[in-house]
């Protein structure tokens, strides 16, 4: 195909005349037009080149016109098509449109519709390959391997893996539980030159102390009751893979001075073991905690710190790239339609709106386990806001000042005056801010009386 700036039209029609006119008026509008006088010779054409338009007569001289649009569908010609006839019957212009046509035009057409027709049809298919391109770039930027998100925040991580995964840098990965920094950790040892080594996890939080020793640097036969025979440790393990240590803040001070031998020389020694054993790994690790103030508090030893925070990577919280909610409630709901086997696959724009005004404290682990649920309570093919799992228009919680009141406490028992006063006293506080101290602009916009509000506030001393 020569490609040109101006569509390409292939009229189909048996009859010299009309060929001949509608060459004459689709030039006149600027397109290319080619012209077959048959079936075959237009299934030919179009095996040979790529129209944007095909003008076709539904009776021709050997094969239907019909059997032209079928044979184009058949071979996924991408072609726009519009049907034409003096002949044609009803019932030939539904299966022509239920066969993928665009339109069908009765004989003798009106030149100025047959243009109009003509322009909307090449006009919504340069609309569709722009939705198309446009889908396609979206769906290449929202993921980054099995990462998902294109907000700002995250294209601004993708970055970094791309940098650091061509280093053997050590690299700390912060954020809050459940936004996913195993994933990221795995992004950048899938992108350096370790990919096709191990990439070990580990989480040292969910590790007996007592077993965490012998878990990362293993243990020789006897070193410890049960240590029936050698055991590699996960460190051995990943040799010139990655090591993920998950969670490097609940590590004991003691584990602490033996993980920073392995950091600083890259050796290790096994329980019981009285030889080093060489290993080349990158280390990865992550918390959810400040480390910088577990070392003023003493938890956490400096020099292991220093070796660790080479090169940070802050994950945000899911409340702080709402913008890519959407797109992993359906990833997730893909996921566990097809695991549960079910038909489902749209969440409701109702359903989603619902989502984006909860912040999720548990991240995106909490939004799967929530789009879990909802895919095996549901009974329809899409998710409606009754369908999640948990009803937001309820919420779990209320702001205090600088905390969060959870419902489910009152199981525990509450002191119900405290949290009240406490609540009253942020509103009041807040109104008395925005009202620059004017108390009595503050009781309008709470809603109560300027003497009540010098009552509420003498009460509680403000």
């Amino acid at each position: 195909m020569i490609m040109t700036q101006s569509p390409q039209i292939l009229v189909v029609d048996d009859e010299l005349s009309m060929r001949e006119l509608l060459d004459y008026v689709l030039s006149k509008e600027g397109y290319v037009v080619s012209l077959a006088e048959n079936g075959h010779n237009a299934l030919k054409m179009l095996d040979k080149n790529d129209y944007d338009l095909v003008l076709c007569d539904i009776r021709l001289g050997d094969i239907s016109g019909l059997d032209v649009l079928k044979s184009m569908r058949q071979k996924n010609r991408t072609a726009t098509t519009i049907m034409i006839s003096a002949y044609a019957t009803a019932e030939d212009a539904v299966e022509a449109m239920n066969h993928g046509a665009y339109d069908y035009l009765p004989k003798p057409f009106d030149n100025k519709e047959l243009k109009q027709t003509i322009k909307k049809a090449l006009d919504l298919k340069t609309l569709a390959h722009e939705k198309q391109a446009l889908d396609s770039e979206l769906k290449k930027n929202v993921h980054f391997g099995k990462i998902i998100g294109n907000s700002p925040p995250m294209m601004h991580i993708y970055d970094m893996i791309r940098q650091v995964s061509k280093t053997r840098t050590n690299i700390l990965i912060t954020g809050e539980s459940g936004t996913g920094k195993e994933s990221i950790a795995k992004a950048i040892h899938d992108e350096s030159d370790r990919k096709d080594q191990p990439f070990v996890a580990i989480n040292c939080g969910g590790i007996p102390e007592a077993l965490l020793e012998s878990e990362l640097f293993g243990h020789k036969k006897g070193s410890f009751t049960g240590a029936a025979y050698d055991k590699k440790g996960l460190f051995e393990t990943a040799h010139k893979g990655t090591v993920f240590l998950d969670e490097i803040g609940e590590l004991s001070l003691l584990l602490q001075v033996k993980l920073l031998r392995a950091v600083q020389e890259r050796v290790i020694k096994p329980v019981g073991g009285n030889d080093d054993v060489p290993v080349n790994i990158r280390i990865i690790s992550a918390t959810n905690k400040k480390l910088e103030e577990e070392v003023i508090a003493g938890n956490f030893r400096e020099d292991l710190f220093y070796r660790l925070n080479v090169i940070v990577i802050k994950v945000p919280p899911l409340r702080e790239r709402k913008s890519d909610l959407r797109a992993l409630a359906q990833h997730f709901l893909d996921k566990y339609a097809r695991d549960m086997g079910k038909e489902i696959t749209k969440i409701s724009t109702y359903a989603i709106d619902l989502l984006e005004k909860y912040d999720f404290p548990g991240n995106i682990r909490e939004l799967e386990n929530l789009i879990e649920r909802s895919v095996a309570l549901t009974s329809t093919n899409i998710i409606l806001p009754d369908s999640l799992a948990i009803s937001f228009h309820k919420r779990r919680w209320i702001e205090g000042i600088g905390r969060r009141f959870d419902l489910d406490d009152v199981a525990r028992g509450v002191f119900l005056e405290e949290i009240l006063e406490e609540i009253e006293r942020a509103y009041i506080g807040k109104a008395m801010e925005i009202a620059e101290g004017n108390k009595k602009k503050a009781a309008e916009l709470l809603g109560i009386r300027y003497r009540s509000l010098w009552h509420r506030m003498d009460k509680m001393g403000m």
